[in-house]
């Protein structure tokens, strides 16, 4: 995109917020990595069809993560194989509103009964960006886009709301301009043992530019449409986490977040039960995994 990077090849248009959230993946793996003493290609990034898909191509360093650009809406199925072929691997999928909440939506509800240890980074922008901006599950209501010229008339649909209602084990929210903050709250779902989804709002600066919304504007009147967790928020609380999610505006921060077995812990002990005769391949074909 710029003389100092000349390695990418890929382009977002200027402003993207999809380059915030790229800086602060970036720095969550170099964190997990050291960490951990992993290296980048123990990390999976699996990627949808979209801005977001980029993504894939991450990391400025010479090594890079493993990376599948997958197909429209199936990231969460091939995280499932992925993770299904090889446990130990750190699987982060990348994807955007419109990729992961319309002909992906079918996928999450299975991940999250199962509790499926990936961490999925969903950049919203309201719109489907890469093809000329369309209305996406997202877009409020009676927006004009592309497919919808006389404004959108189904209800906007609340990711939060949704995760925690379908039983997401690790939910977060932030923003895209605060790559640091946001870096340490992806670091911090990797870490979750279960399924973790931390939503982004990305703004698409061509088709639904909501910097001045959601930072607000002094000068217009506009109050900001982001904010902070209270400093007495307890993320265990489901109740808690309604609450604040209906409050309209956007939360920075971890909103809920539940301990309990994995997909993985589960496997482990149901292989325990099985007869001895069982072989290991018969128990997946049994189960789909």
């Amino acid at each position: 995109m710029t003389t100092k990077n000349p390695n990418y090849d890929f382009k977002w248009c200027p402003g993207c917020g999809d380059f915030g959230v790229r800086r602060a993946l970036e720095f969550a793996l170099n964190a997990r990595n050291e960490k951990h003493e992993t290296r980048m290609r123990d990390n999976v990034i699996v990627a949808g069809i979209g801005c977001s898909g980029n993504l894939v191509h991450l990391m400025e360093s010479d090594e890079q993560p493993f990376g599948i650009h997958g197909i429209h809406g199936r990231t969460l199925p091939i995280a499932l194989g992925v993770k299904s072929g090889s446990p130990d691997s750190n699987v982060i999928i990348v994807a955007g509103d419109g990729d992961f909440l319309s002909i992906g939506m079918e996928h999450i509800g299975p991940q999250a009964q199962r509790n499926l240890n990936v961490t999925a980074i969903i950049m919203d922008n309201g719109v489907y960006g890469l093809t000329k901006g369309q209305s996406s599950p997202t877009s409020t209501f009676g927006m004009v886009t592309s497919s919808t010229p006389f404004g959108k008339i189904e209800t906007p649909l609340n990711p939060l709301s949704f995760y925690l209602e379908i039983g997401v084990s690790f939910i977060a929210s932030h923003y895209s301009s605060k790559p640091r903050e946001l870096a340490a709250l992806i670091e911090l779902a990797m870490e979750h043992n279960g399924f973790s989804i931390v939503h982004v709002q990305s703004p698409c600066t061509t088709y639904n530019d909501t910097y001045e919304q959601l930072k607000g504007s002094k000068r217009k009147g506009i109050e900001p449409g982001i904010f902070d967790l209270p400093e007495d928020y307890d993320a265990s609380d489901r109740e808690q986490a309604v609450k604040l999610i209906a409050d309209g505006r956007v939360p920075l921060g971890l909103i809920f977040k539940e301990n309990r077995p994995t997909l993985g812990d589960q496997y482990k002990s149901m292989a325990g039960r099985a007869p001895a005769k069982a072989s290991p391949e018969k128990i997946l074909a049994t189960y789909a995994l």
